[in-house]
């Protein structure tokens, strides 16, 4: 990266330090920023691969506990300890103790690794503030400068007052500090004798600017400058002090401002109904059955439009059939009936969603624009709304420390102070005053501060008689001096918190900006970790010594980790805290860093039992922020979370800006660095074309899709030839996910390809705003493309879009903005982002971050939709707690509770009258019916088919067609189930195949009587099977059973529509894989969305190997019609369903002895009645005991049926076993007949017998058992005498053909045999035929290929390749094809190839046949 920092003006140097600074870069002259890569090819080897434990000596039964000031003296340091008896470990360096200098310890390189700083102005005159450097490299830098005291004249101060020395551990020799060294000990009664009279504050950085950036603590106040008072004033920031919040804040304004409330084409207020591209297929010359109503007229129009007619155009013709008068149609409005969805009037019919469901007649209103009221419209007093966060995030609490809090803390310190300086007496109430200062600001107690408490303490101890020799010395001027300094601190803790945390107050003045530091052109990263404040007492006694690590990451990967070798014990001031103020060092340039590098640190506790480490808290913040680095003193916030997630780490993991109980101290150095972006641009039109070879390789390669898949060799070569990928032979996410590193050079080249990238799609950006791509250039361009989609298209997307938002750098970037602009143009895309927000909330990260997003987007929406939000968001929480007391009622309470809690909805409609539902917002309902869902009427799941029809139902071939048979006894509406389950059967097989749904047996798929087949329970994909004592439960590709192609085939009497329906499954198997990249990318931006089953490069893959983007589409429909083959002959399918079924059968039956009042669901499946009335017409022709009845259904057809009076009987035990609790009419036993006329009798009996079971209780008339006994085997079957539904081509003649599809490309011919049709054994058996091929006129042993044969079947399926290499051309050549059933001849044809066409489907008729 290229930076620029800023520094001091001040020229003046030592000659010592100019002569070690030469010294060094002699040494060191060979590291030169190009040399420094942070590719991920060599990562930085890690200083130490574990956590050493403290190598000290162990003394028994002793252990340094921090102690509380005594009561005589207030006066403490940070290196304070008392003595507990306990078996714990205690240091053996004298570095504890009170009276010995502290060093600080250095964590970094030997001098021939870490260059010294130099001096940047050296060979710039004194009056050009600006200096450039010119080298070997191509970074740019500017030094921006400002007066200030030098660094060597306050190095020689701080050698006067204190001896501090860095050392090393580990290393061989010492490194000169790169950055003076803090004390952090109190100075001996001497040397504060000595520095009396010093006015200069001990070094320790704290963020000071004018009301922006971060200044260290130290010289911020003159040396001759004096305090005019001691009191310290806040002013409240509604917007809140930390600058980022407040910028988000104002970005957020601006952007609603955009968008005025009296704009209506933005703020309509209407819910429009989504649309899509006009789907020709599905609607080609297809017409809409509508209903028009018009507003106050009770007349009902019907028109009969063409799918691709225009909303307006229909309007039009409305109009004019209404009227005479002038009207014009942009000035009406459909809406559908029952909703609040308004149709798009440039949008045609078909492309509205609401129009491509099955609907038989569609009903819509004719309104006016201008009297349709926009209820969720934003209004003219939204517009002059304010948005600060702390109005909106109430329930985060996020301002911890009010300014009346703080404030009235701060009157009571004052108040004591003023007492101390008149009676130089009190000092423990000031002191007290003091710690609840620190306590109010999380517990933090400054270096500052504790110097100022103990040089208090050690003036009022003093002899007063020692100080009346000099007025300037007596102790009332001390006190004042030092009750200066003390206040100073508290000013300065103040800022340094209001800068770190979110707060809504700011001290009333800031402290004066101190100098920067010259930080050398070859800088290393380097800061000192000061200190963890506010340690839980608990740990004190489970954890003898606390450490901590740095990480350096960027995008999910290490750069680089330091690891501390010491182990601290907790102090005890005002509070716990352990302080190591260690140097850290990193190997790695500042100015060679990314800019979106993260620096994550974390604590370890050395358990007192076992000495192990173990991992306390964490924290994770950007070395970058807002493109510059930070300064000073800073105050971050830990989280107590588990591991943090590596490749997760981004700014919006953990809210570092919201304080929480744990804070750790960082001193950063006085030097900013700012990030500059490079303008330079290589010149790239003179590259030569590459050999075609390598556009074939760059073309395969593309077909992996994602980066992620990619292996390292293919990422080298494909970033080798990188300026010949394009468009057409890759796609841009794959090129720049190979890039080997992200030092400067390589990302000025990845943003040369970004300019000069082509989009194909908007929608191929979307792979560049996964974690893999952090760089905030490439989010930016990604943004733009995706800019590009219509709000129905973007609404798609909401769920990755979210989920990217985890991976920006900030609140403000062009991703939430985008968000944000669209949420305004669109209550959909408002409505479904707000609930989006609201789910990810519950994430275990991020979550500081999406509500502060959640909060944006409401004060965006405005006060209408955001209390009908509210409303949505009330009527969950009540739905779930109705879910979750009935859940936890009892059996036989439940029905009670349930009603119970009933109420509690009907109070909620009778107080808010109407709410949206949260699934779908055009909805509005009113109350809620005793069925809550209904979420698919007149389902039934496979279990309860294959449990009707007997113990070994799912074994059973002719199951399903039974049922569909039972239900659908009229021919087109059997014809009509069957047409919907082919088409829905073939859909689900290619869906579930793809996403591996597993789990898959027959309680988890439901049927319609109208025939849809649906899949339910999706808790197993991407290949999670479930397993079974060790064995996969999920065998099977798919679920595709032989009782599925039963029904499909009639029987077997229509084998055609089985090689329809494979042709139906590759060819949409095919349109899928024609979006492979869309797919792999949708499924990669949610690999962080917390789902167990997607959540690694493992799971792309599965889908990756199941989707076969490198194959063509010859060989992914052979691929897929084995996998058809293979879920057809798959037997523990069945068996999985036969065990399920058992174990359902068991858990059911105590069920019924239980709760006999309950009749069974499967009893209780229509709605209507289905049957008017059935009546005994006599006795059947074909045998004396069986009765034809007529059956007269609701829709007065009639149909007729036989039974005998043993089956009468059965259907009456069967009710009799399922209506235990209900009366049911008495059935005429035989006992009951006479002597004589007995056939009379028990027609009549039998026909007030059915009359009573028809009539009465409809839950009995409606059960299956009635139906089925009914309805089933009607006498004159037409369904069975006829054909069925036309579902392919119709075959007239019974010609033998076989299918073939002839490609040719370069030398290699390939044939794909599809199916053949009407083949026979002389006999008129069924063959088990397979194809053999010859290539003329090669020799037949050279060129002969065969394929599988296909057992006992006349229409056989294939889908086989067949492949000849070397074929230059095809003219003379002839293939000879032959159909064989095991060795007997079936049929055969010679092609010649010249005449074929290519990459078409023929059929081909056999000759020579023997039939």
């Amino acid at each position: 990266m290229a930076y620029y920092w800023k520094t001091d003006l001040n020229t003046s140097e030592s000659h010592q330090e100019q002569h070690e600074h030469q010294e060094f870069h002699s040494v060191n002259q060979f590291l030169v920023p190009s040399q420094v890569s942070l590719g991920f090819d060599q990562l930085v080897s890690e200083i130490s691969n574990k956590i050493p434990l403290c190598q000290t000596e162990m003394e028994k039964n002793t252990v340094f506990v921090p102690s509380a000031p005594s009561g005589n003296s207030r006066k403490y340091s940070l290196d304070e300890t008392h003595q507990i008896p306990s078996n714990e470990f205690t240091s053996k360096s004298s570095e504890l103790s009170c009276h010995q200098v502290r060093k600080i310890p250095v964590i970094g390189f030997r001098s021939s690794v870490l260059p010294k700083p130099e001096n940047m102005n050296k060979g710039t005159s004194s009056g050009d503030p600006i200096g450039k450097y010119h080298g070997a490299d191509d970074y740019r830098f500017n030094i921006l400068a400002s007066s200030s005291t030098s660094l060597d004249k306050i190095n020689s101060q701080r050698e006067l007052e204190n001896e501090n020395h860095n050392y090393h551990i580990g290393f061989e020799s010492s490194i000169p500090s790169m950055y003076p060294s803090f004390s952090t000990d109190f100075m001996p009664k001497e040397d504060h004798k000595r520095c009396r009279n010093m006015d200069i504050v001990e070094r320790s950085l704290m963020p000071f600017e004018g009301s922006s950036l971060p200044r260290t603590w130290e010289n911020t106040w003159p040396k001759n400058r004096k305090l005019t008072g001691y009191s310290l004033q806040l002013v409240e920031v509604p917007q809140g002090s930390n600058k980022t919040l407040a910028s988000f804040c104002d970005k957020v304004k601006k952007i609603r401002e955009t968008y005025h409330a009296a704009d209506i084409n933005s703020n309509s207020g209407k819910i429009w109904s989504t649309t899509t591209a006009f789907p020709y297929q599905l609607f080609s010359n297809t017409k809409f059955n509508i209903s028009i109503c018009i507003d106050n007229s009770m007349q009902v129009l019907h028109f009969m439009p063409y799918a691709n007619y225009l909303v307006k155009d229909l309007i039009a013709e409305i109009l004019h059939f209404c009227t005479n008068d002038q009207l014009f149609p942009k000035d009406h409005l459909l809406s559908i009936c029952g909703y609040e969805e308004f149709l798009q009037n440039d949008y045609s019919l078909g492309s509205h969603r609401v129009f491509q469901k099955d609907k038989s007649v569609i009903q819509l209103n004719l309104q006016k624009n201008g009297e349709v009221p926009g209820k969720l419209s934003r209004k003219h007093e939204d517009d002059h709304s304010q948005f600060y966060l702390n109005q909106l995030l109430e329930f985060m609490h996020i301002w911890k420390v009010s300014r009346q809090c703080l404030s009235t803390v701060i009157k009571k310190y004052d108040f004591h102070l003023k007492c101390l300086l008149k009676t130089q007496q009190n000092v423990d109430d000031i002191i007290e005053e003091v710690k609840n200062i620190c306590s109010v600001l999380g517990c933090v107690e400054t270096k500052q501060i504790t110097d100022a408490v103990n040089e208090l303490n050690l003036i009022l101890q003093r002899e007063t008689e020692n100080f009346h020799e000099n007025s300037e010395t007596s102790a009332k001027g001390l006190i004042e001096k030092v009750a200066s300094e003390l206040s100073r601190s508290i000013y300065q803790l103040i800022n340094a918190y209001c800068y770190s945390f979110y707060a809504d107050f700011q001290p009333l003045k800031v402290p004066d900006e101190i100098p920067y530091v010259n930080p050398g052109l070859h800088s290393h990263l380097s800061f000192t970790v000061y200190a963890v404040h506010n340690i839980p007492e608990i740990w004190v006694h489970s954890y003898k010594a606390f450490s901590f690590s740095c990480w350096l990451t960027y995008a999910g990967k290490k750069l680089c980790q330091v690891r501390s070798y010491r182990n601290i014990p907790v102090k005890k001031l005002f509070f716990l805290l352990v302080n190591w103020n260690e140097t850290i060092n990193f190997p790695l340039e500042i100015k060679s860093l990314p800019r979106e590098s993260m620096l994550t640190i974390r604590l370890f506790g050395i358990v007192c039992a076992t000495s192990n480490a173990s991992l306390l808290a964490w924290t994770c913040l950007p070395l970058f922020p807002k493109d510059k680095s930070i300064l000073g003193s800073m105050l971050f916030s830990m989280t107590l979370e588990n591991e943090p997630p590596t490749e997760m780490i981004a700014p919006g993991l953990w809210d570092i800006s919201l304080p929480s109980p744990l804070i750790l101290q960082i001193d950063f150095p006085a030097t900013e660095w700012e990030y500059m972006k490079l303008d330079s641009e290589e010149n790239r039109n003179d590259l030569e074309e590459p050999p075609k070879e390598c556009l074939k390789h760059i073309a395969r390669l593309s077909q992996k899709q994602s980066p992620l898949l990619l292996s390292e060799e293919k990422r080298r070569y494909l970033w080798f030839y990188r300026f010949y990928c394009n468009n057409e032979n890759c796609s841009l996410p794959l090129v720049l996910g190979s890039a080997p590193g992200w030092d400067e050079r390589t990302v000025s080249e990845m943003h040369t390809i970004l300019r000069r990238w082509k989009f194909s799609c908007p929608l191929e950006a979307l792979g560049l705003l996964t974690a893999s791509f952090p760089d905030q250039e490439i989010r930016k361009v990604a943004v733009q493309q995706l800019d590009n989609l219509l709000n129905d298209e973007l609404l798609e997307y909401l769920p990755q879009l979210v989920q990217a938002v985890k991976f920006e750098w900030n609140l403000e970037s062009p991703l939430v903005q985008l968000l944000l602009h669209r949420s305004l143009q669109s209550i959909q895309i408002a409505h479904r982002l707000y609930w989006l927000l609201k789910d990810a909330q519950n994430e275990t990260y991020f979550k500081s971050w999406y509500q502060k997003l959640l909060a944006a987007l409401q004060f965006c929406s405005g006060k209408a939709l955001s209390d009908e939000l509210s409303k949505e968001k009330k009527l969950i929480k009540i739905l779930g707690d109705i879910g979750e007391k009935v859940k936890s009622a009892s059996d036989p309470q439940r029905q009670e509770v349930l009603k119970k809690e009933i109420g509690r909805l009907e109070e909620f409609f009778q107080c808010i009258k109407t709410c949206h539902l949260p699934l779908n917002p055009a909805v509005c309902v009113k109350g809620v019916d005793r069925d809550l869902v209904q979420m698919v009427p007149d389902a039934i799941t496979l279990a309860k088919i294959h449990r009707h029809s007997g113990l070994i139902g799912p074994l059973k071939e002719n199951t399903i067609k039974k049922w569909f048979s039972q239900h659908n006894h009229l021919k087109e509406d059997y014809e009509k189930a069957l047409r919907n389950f082919f088409y829905s059967c073939a859909g689900w097989c290619v869906v579930t195949f793809i996403l591996g749904v597993c789990d898959r047996h027959n309680d988890n798929i439901m049927l319609t009587k109208s025939g849809h087949m649906f899949h339910i329970d999706f808790g197993k994909f991407l290949g999670h099977a479930q397993t079974f004592g060790g064995i996969k439960r999920d065998r099977a590709p798919f679920i595709f059973t032989s009782e599925m192609e039963y029904f499909i085939t009639e029987g077997g009497k229509n084998p055609q529509h089985f090689q329809d329906f494979v042709e139906l499954c590759c060819q949409a198997y095919n349109i899928v894989r024609r979006h492979s990249q869309l797919l792999l990318n949708l499924l990669e931006m949610m690999l962080h969305a917390g789902l167990p089953e997607l959540s690694g490069i493992q799971d792309l893959k599965y889908v990756y190997n199941n989707l076969r983007p490198q194959d063509t589409e010859l060989e992914a429909t052979s691929h897929f019609t084995k996998k058809i083959k293979e879920s057809l002959e798959c037997f523990p399918v069945k068996l999985n369903n036969l065990i399920h079924t058992l174990a359902q059968m068991t858990a059911i039956n105590p069920a019924k002895s239980t709760s006999p009042t309950l009749p069974q669901e499967s009893c209780m499946l229509n709605v209507t009645r289905s049957i008017q009335r059935a009546t005994i017409l006599g006795f059947s022709k074909k045998t004396s005991n069986l009765y034809l009845i007529r059956v007269t259904h609701s829709n007065n057809e009639t149909s007729l049926t036989e039974k005998s009076f043993d089956q009468f009987s059965k259907l009456h035990s069967q009710l009799q076993k399922h209506f235990a609790s209900l009366t049911l009419p008495e059935f005429p036993h035989w006992w009951h007949l006479p002597f004589t006329n007995s056939d009379h009798k028990r027609f009549r009996d039998l026909n007030h017998y059915m009359e009573q079971i028809l009539n009465g209780s409809y839950e009995v008339a409606n059960s299956d058992c009635v139906l089925s006994f009914f309805l089933s085997e009607p006498v004159q079957q037409t369904i069975e005498e006829s054909s069925l539904v036309d579902l392919g081509e119709k075959f007239p003649d019974k010609t033998p053909k076989v299918q073939l599809v002839i490609s040719h490309e370069d030398t290699k011919l390939t044939i794909l045999v599809k199916h053949m049709k009407n083949i026979h054994l002389p006999d008129g058996s069924a063959p088990s035929a397979h194809v053999e091929f010859y290539l003329l006129p090669y020799p037949s042993e050279v060129r002969r290929r065969k394929t599988k044969s296909v057992p006992k079947c006349t229409d056989p399926t294939y889908n086989e390749i067949v492949v000849y290499n070397e074929v230059t051309e095809l003219r003379g050549h002839v293939l000879m094809l032959i159909v064989k059933s095991k060795t007997v001849f079936v049929g055969a044809i010679n092609i010649q190839l010249y005449s074929v066409p290519l990459n078409e489907e023929k059929w081909y008729p056999l000759g020579n046949c023997i039939i």
